[in-house]
């Protein structure tokens, strides 16, 4: 069987400028990156601003797990499925970082014969927007604390700051650090810390904004720390956001690949669903939207977490209205729920799908009746999937008015997703009632209980003594009426990564809150989620290797 960058390596790509000219897209907005990569000028979206939006499809999931769902495989292969039948469209990404490349997870470009490509460019280094985005961040560290060292006008406290430096690896070491050490003329000790890129509040900004006016001001707004008197102090009080939007300027810009089949494909952002917003970036879906009459999109994770966030937040600010939504599950990882280990999900077995059978309709009801969006469940298909298995899905989620369609993309690409793409055209038709988890003008409180009450299915939410002390805080400070963030394991619909299915009597434990003020949100901490990963035992970079021809193996 060949792996996914033998089938990527084997595939013969089309000179981007005809990608391009498939799109639309005149020569003068097209800015090339070699040969098979470009970015596209923000121009585009005020000279198509009256141009009707093409409807957007979300693509989500049930909870991960090692089972593997195919969430991105299904949403290029949905893509090029609708193609085939000829539908105008275009997929839109999330660029993937380096520390799920080189740690556990690996690639993040698709699979089999539904990938974007050139997947070794996509995977790596791409066209540079992670170190952008890392060395904006870090300029704005840097300023910070010489800022303290020249003086401290501002009164800020070296115990309060809260801005950290980030780098786009798996790096557990770097969590808690101490810095500035060796004397006085080396900075001003304090204790400091790492986060992985794509949970950088830069991220979030360059994902959220709508042009670079807009990237700047938010840039502005970051709070950064506190000073002495308890006052917040912002990256405009330090005027670093001339300097950080302009190592941001092209970076803003959305990147044009495309999939196999030749589909053209948007991806730009990377921002974790889990301790994150987990979307791709406003930029680029609204750019597809105006490029193209049908955009398939996806949002980290399962639904509980990328999908609750891009319709609660990225719809929110960047005023989208999603069609139809894509649930992708696996009979193997449904199994799981239901109690499977790893080594027997091959093996039929009627009860443990039936016991992990709550997962996905949990899922699906929160789209249909939690949001009010119509959904389509895609199963995507495994050899060792029976005929039962397969019935057994679909009687559920009929009941809930919900149709299944199997998934083969990975072995058949576009052409193996024809029944999905069908399926989506007849609901992006039907008329919906979405709506939003929470107003808000709702307290900080209400709007975490709404979510952990009618997303995660939880009885209460729970706030330690350090988040109660920061919600009176934020909400003093005006940040109250700001959507919230929840960073929480992906595992679980609950806090803790154990407890699989659809588990019910339990409650949700915020043990932070923080603002984003630049991003525009409050991030609620939960459980012990980290916004630095370590890697694995075995990472996945032991695998990858690169021979005297510049060839790379090992990226799947």
């Amino acid at each position: 069987m060949k792996t996914d960058i033998q089938i990527a390596q084997e595939n013969e790509m089309a000179h981007i400028s005809q990608i391009a000219e498939k799109a639309g897209l005149a020569e003068e907005y097209v800015e090339l990156y070699g040969n098979y990569k470009a970015k596209i000028d923000y121009r585009l979206l005020q000279d198509r601003k009256d141009r009707k939006d093409g409807k957007v499809i979300l693509v989500t999931a049930i909870s991960p797990t090692p089972a593997g769902e195919g969430k991105t495989t299904t949403t290029v292969g949905l893509a090029d499925a609708m193609k085939r039948i000829d539908k105008d469209v275009i997929v839109a990404l999330r660029e993937p970082s380096l520390g799920p490349v080189f740690g556990i997870k690996g690639g993040a470009a698709g699979g089999g014969y539904a990938q974007v490509v050139p997947m070794e460019d996509i995977n790596l280094h791409f066209t540079g927007d992670m170190h952008a985005i890392g060395a904006a961040n870090n300029l704005l560290a840097a300023m910070l604390d010489n800022h303290i060292q020249q003086g401290n006008e501002l009164g800020i406290d070296p115990r309060r700051i809260t801005w950290k430096r980030c780098v786009d690896m798996n790096d557990r070491q770097l969590r808690f650090i101490t810095d500035g050490l060796g004397g006085r003329i080396n900075g001003t000790p304090r204790e400091d810390g790492f986060d992985i890129t794509v949970a950088s509040e830069i991220m979030a900004i360059l994902c959220l904004s709508r042009n670079i006016e807009d990237l700047k001001e938010r840039v502005s707004r970051i709070v950064v720390g506190y000073t002495y008197d308890e006052k917040p102090v912002t990256a405009g009080q330090l005027k670093a956001q001339g300097a950080m939007a302009a190592l941001l300027k092209d970076a803003l810009k959305p990147n044009l690949v495309q999939t196999l089949e030749k589909t053209p494909a948007l991806i730009h952002g990377g921002p974790f669903a889990n301790i994150a917003h987990g979307c791709n970036s406003v930029m680029a879906t609204r750019m597809a939207m105006k490029m193209a009459d049908y955009v398939v999109t996806e949002a980290g994770f399962g639904a509980d977490l990328g999908a609750e966030k891009f319709l609660d937040i990225k719809c929110r600010m960047a005023d989208i209205r999603p069609s139809a939504v894509v649930v992708v599950a696996t009979v193997r990882a449904l199994k799981h729920h239901g109690g499977v280990s790893k080594v027997d999900l091959g093996t039929e077995n009627l009860s443990a799908l039936e016991k992990g059978l709550p997962n996905l309709l949990q899922h699906v009801e929160n789209i249909t009746k939690g949001f009010g969006l119509p959904a389509v469940v895609a199963i995507n298909r495994f050899p060792t999937d029976t005929e039962a298995e397969l019935k057994l899905v679909e009687d559920k989620c009929r009941q809930l008015g919900v149709n299944v369609a199997l998934s083969e993309v990975w072995g058949k690409g576009g052409e193996g997703g024809i029944a999905l793409a069908e399926e989506v055209v007849r609901l992006c038709e039907e008329p919906n009632d979405f709506h939003f988890t929470y107003e808000l003008d709702c307290s900080i409180r209400e709007k975490l209980q709404a979510i952990a009450q009618k997303i995660y299915h939880a009885d209460d939410v729970k706030f330690l003594p350090a988040a109660e002390k920061e919600m009176k805080q934020l909400e003093d400070l005006g940040f109250g009426n700001l959507p919230i963030c929840v960073a929480k394991t992906q595992y679980s619909f609950s806090d803790d990564q154990s407890l699989l299915g659809a588990p019910r009597g339990f409650d949700l434990t915020v043990r932070n809150l923080k603002v984003s003020a630049g991003a525009g949100f409050i991030v609620a901490l939960t459980g012990n989620i980290m916004t630095m990963p370590g890697l694995p035992k075995k990472p996945a970079a032991e695998n990858i290797d690169v021979d005297a021809s510049g060839k790379i193996t090992g990226l799947f």
